[in-house]
C-alpha cells in the first residue's frame, strides 16, 4: 500500500492501530496473559484479513481464517515463551501471506520472515516521517487545520469551567469526573506500553520488507555453486589438506575411530557388559551424552564440506560409500546418546533441560538422516536447510501443545522411591513446576499418607499452589485450555486421604 495513492486506507489503518492498542491496554496491560493474549492476536489477525481482502493473489476468506487459527492455536492452549515465539513467527508469516509478500520454499519464507521482523522497530517512525514529508508536498494533512482548533479548544475549556461555577447542575456533572484517576492512568509504563504495541500493530497491519532483502542470499544458486566446486584448486597446502585424497583418508580414519566407539557402546549399553570397577551406568551416561552429540554435529559439517554438490569428491564412489558408512555410525552414535541420557534420567530424575536434550538429540538424528538423503538424492544444501527448518518448525509447533510440566512431574513421581523403589524424589523441583504438577503430587501424597515432615510440608505447598491457581482464574483473562483442564481436575473430589484437606 502506498501513501501517495491511498490516503483513505492509511487513515483506516491508523484508526485500526489505535483501536487495537486500546484493546491491548484492556486485555494485556498488567493482566494475566492467557486467553487475553489469544483474543488480542485474533483481533490483529482479523484486521490483517480485512485490510488485505483484495490483492495480487487473493485467497478465500475461509482459508485465511483457518491459517490464522492454526497460527494462534498455541496461545489458546497455553501462553509460554515457546508458544509466544511460535505464534509470533506464524503471525508474521500470515501477515506476509495475506499481503502477497511470502514466497514459496522454506528458505525464502525464513528470509522474508526474518527481514519483516527486523523492520518492526523502525516501521512506525519511518512511516510517520514519510507521511509528514508527503503531507508537506501534497498537502494531504495541513498543519494549519490542526492548529486552527487550538483557540476553539482552549476557550471552550475556559467557558465550560465558568459555566461549572455559575450553574450547579454543570458543576455537579464536572465533579463526577475524577481528574486524578485519569492522570493515574497515564503513568510512564502505560505510555511506553502503548507506544511499543502501536509500533508492533502498525507493522503487522502494513507489512513491509527491507530493501536489502532481494540482494541477500543465504545460499549460492546451485549452478554457480557447482561451477565453483568444479574449479581445480591451486596445488599446494590447500590441495594437500582438503583434496580428494585427503578427504578419502580422513573418512577411513574417522570410520575406524567411530567403529571403536560404536563397539564399546554396543557392549556396555546394549550388551549388558559390566562396567569397570567404580564406574556406574549413570556416570558413564552423563560423561558421554552431550559430548557425543557435539561429535555428531562436527561429523555432519564435515560431510557437508566433503560432498559439496558438483565437487569431485561428491562424484567419487569410494568417498560416497565411506560417507554413508560414517553417517550410519553417527546415527547409531546419537541413538546411544539418547540411551545414555535415558539411563541418567532414570538415576537422577527428569528436568526441563533433559527433556530439551531428548528433543535436541532427536533433531540431530533426523538431521543425519536428511544429510544421507541429500547425498543419495543429489540435492542441494538449500534443500537440506529447508528440510531441517521444516522439521524444527513442526517439532516446536507440536511442543506448544505438550504439557511438559505435567509429564516431568508424573515421570519423577512414578519413578521415585516412594512409588516403586527408584530414586529419591526431588520435592523442591517438583513444587517448582507450578500448578500443573498438582495431579502428580496428589498421586505420591496419596501413596505416602500424612507421614513425615516432607509429606506434610509438600501437602501445605500443594494446597497453597491450588488456592493461588483458583484465585488467578477469577480473572477471565487467565483462562486457557490447559488451565481449564487443571481447574476441572481440582473441582473433582479430592484424591487425597481423608483428614489431609486444609481446615
Amino acid at each position: 500500500m502506498n501513501f501517495r495513492h491511498a490516503p483513505s486506507t492509511i487513515s483506516a489503518k491508523v484508526g485500526a492501530a489505535l483501536l487495537l492498542t486500546l484493546a491491548a491496554d484492556f486485555l494485556l496491560f498488567r493482566q494475566p496473559l492467557d486467553i487475553s493474549l489469544f483474543i488480542f492476536a485474533a483481533l490483529a489477525a482479523g484486521a490483517m484479513i480485512a485490510f488485505h481482502s483484495r490483492g495480487p493473489r487473493p485467497r478465500p476468506l475461509a482459508l485465511k481464517i483457518v491459517l490464522a487459527a492454526l497460527a494462534l492455536a498455541p496461545l489458546a492452549e497455553n501462553v509460554s515463551p515457546l508458544s509466544v515465539t511460535v505464534a509470533t513467527l506464524c503471525l508474521a508469516a500470515f501477515a506476509l501471506s495475506v499481503s502477497a509478500r511470502l514466497r514459496s520454499g522454506p528458505v525464502n519464507c525464513l528470509q522474508r520472515i526474518a527481514g519483516f521482523l527486523l523492520t518492526i522497530p523502525g516501521r512506525l517512525p519511518f512511516d510517520i516521517a514519510r507521511l509528514r514529508k508527503l503531507a508537506g508536498r501534497r498537502k494531504i494533512w495541513r498543519l494549519g487545520s490542526l492548529t486552527a482548533w487550538t483557540l476553539a479548544v482552549a476557550l471552550g475549556m475556559v467557558f465550560v469551567a465558568l459555566f461549572g461555577i455559575a450553574n450547579p447542575v454543570i458543576g455537579y456533572w464536572m465533579s463526577l469526573i475524577d481528574i486524578r484517576a485519569i492522570f493515574n492512568l497515564l503513568d510512564v509504563w502505560r505510555i511506553a506500553f502503548w507506544l511499543v504495541l502501536a509500533g508492533i500493530v502498525w507493522s503487522f497491519l502494513r507489512p513491509r520488507l527491507p530493501r536489502w532483502l532481494p540482494k541477500w542470499r543465504l545460499f549460492t544458486p546451485r549452478p554457480i555453486a557447482e561451477a565453483q566446486a568444479n574449479l581445480e584448486p591451486p596445488a599446494g597446502l590447500h590441495q594437500s589438506i582438503f583434496g580428494k585424497a585427503a578427504i578419502l583418508r580422513a573418512l577411513v580414519v574417522f570410520n575406524v575411530i567411530f567403529a571403536l566407539q560404536t563397539v564399546l557402546d554396543g557392549a556396555y549399553l546394549w550388551g549388558g557388559v559390566d562396567l569397570p570397577a567404580g564406574l556406574t551406568y549413570a556416570a558413564y551416561a552423563h560423561r558421554g551424552a552431550y559430548a557425543l552429540i557435539v561429535t555428531a554435529l562436527l561429523a555432519a559439517n564435515f560431510v557437508l564440506l566433503a560432498l559439496r554438490p558438483g565437487s569431485a569428491t561428491s562424484a567419487d564412489r569410494r568417498v560416497r560409500s565411506l560417507v554413508y558408512l560414517w553417517s550410519a555410525q553417527n546415527f547409531v552414535l546419537v541413538i546411544s546418546s539418547i540411551l545414555r541420557l535415558d539411563l541418567y534420567v532414570d538415576a537422577y530424575s527428569l528436568t526441563y533441560w533433559r527433556v530439551a536434550a531428548f528433543i535436541w538429540m532427536g533433531l540431530v538424528a533426523t538431521g543425519i538422516v536428511l544429510i544421507m538423503s541429500r547425498v543419495a538424492l543429489d540435492k542441494s544444501n538449500e534443500w537440506l536447510f529447508g528440510a531441517n527448518m521444516l522439521t524444527l518448525s513442526a517439532v516446536l509447533y507440536v511442543s506448544c501443545f505438550v504439557n511438559f510440566a505435567a509429564i516431568i512431574a508424573h515421570y519423577n513421581v512414578s519413578h521415585s522411591r516412594a512409588m516403586d523403589g527408584g530414586s529419591e524424589l526431588d520435592w523442591y523441583y517438583l513444587r517448582s513446576l507450578g500448578p500443573q504438577a498438582i495431579p502428580a503430587i496428589d498421586v505420591v501424597l496419596n501413596r505416602m499418607g500424612d507421614t513425615g515432615a516432607v509429606a506434610r510440608t509438600s501437602l501445605v505447598s500443594r494446597h497453597y499452589e491450588a488456592d493461588r491457581f483458583r484465585e488467578r482464574l477469577q480473572n477471565w483473562r487467565a483462562w486457557s485450555f490447559r488451565n481449564f483442564r487443571l481447574a476441572a481436575y481440582l473441582d473433582q473430589p479430592s484424591p487425597l486421604p481423608s483428614g489431609t484437606e486444609p481446615q
